[in-house]
């Protein structure tokens, strides 16, 4: 990865409050000069350039990491790994759960698991109906629409759990198909350095009361 690329990530992660050691900063780039190595054959992303995918990939992972819950998350429907390999380079003291069904995917994954040494990652090939689990968090970047991330995963979440949707624009629609014995507890939009696009958290948990 070039200079530039270094350069950029250290920006930016400055910019969304991450205080990441060269070795973790080595770490995202190395996942991410693997992510373009393999997407050459295995079509990981539609994103091909590098640049690109450290803004849309990278960056954009990581502008949740303050809104990650303590204990173990789940990130289902991972594809090429997001947020969850950003994630947990950036969270070492967290287990980070990568589910998805595709099975290339999950080689792929498997290799940066043990290229970047990550303790931290259990990556699982199933379907989200065929996994059992408790987790604190569950997070979704591009698997469905939150009522059909809800409905797969409920069962998946503890009782003080929470459910994290990452999505683009303001998601109303989706918003108001949460079921009634769920609460949406906060949208938040996210500022994703050097990305004009709108990006947001949509964060659900369990109905108190």
């Amino acid at each position: 990865m070039t200079i530039n690329l270094a350069k950029q990530l250290h920006i930016g992660i400055q910019q969304i409050g991450l205080n990441l050691s060269q070795s973790q900063q080595q770490k995202l780039l190395l996942y991410l000069e693997l992510l373009a190595k393999w997407n050459a054959a295995y079509n990981l992303t539609a994103i091909r350039e590098p640049e690109a995918m450290l803004i849309q990939h990278l960056l954009d992972s990581l502008s949740i990491w303050s809104h990650i819950p303590p204990g173990k998350i789940l990130d289902v429907g991972t594809g090429a790994g997001l947020p969850g390999i950003p994630l947990a380079i950036a969270m070492p003291d967290q287990e980070f759960t990568l589910l998805d069904s595709n099975g290339k995917k999950c080689r792929f994954l498997i290799h940066v698991k043990h290229e970047l040494q990550l303790d931290n990652v259990s990556v699982i090939q199933a379907r989200v109906e065929q996994f059992q689990g408790q987790f604190a968090g569950i997070v979704s970047r591009a698997f469905a629409t939150i009522i059909e991330m809800l409905q797969n995963t409920e069962y998946l979440c503890s009782n003080k759990g929470v459910f994290l949707a990452m999505k683009g624009n303001y998601p109303a629609t989706e918003i108001a198909e949460i079921p009634q014995h769920l609460s949406l507890q906060q949208v938040i939009k996210l500022t994703v350095p050097y990305l004009a696009a709108e990006r947001h958290l949509v964060i659900i948990g369990r109905q108190r009361g």
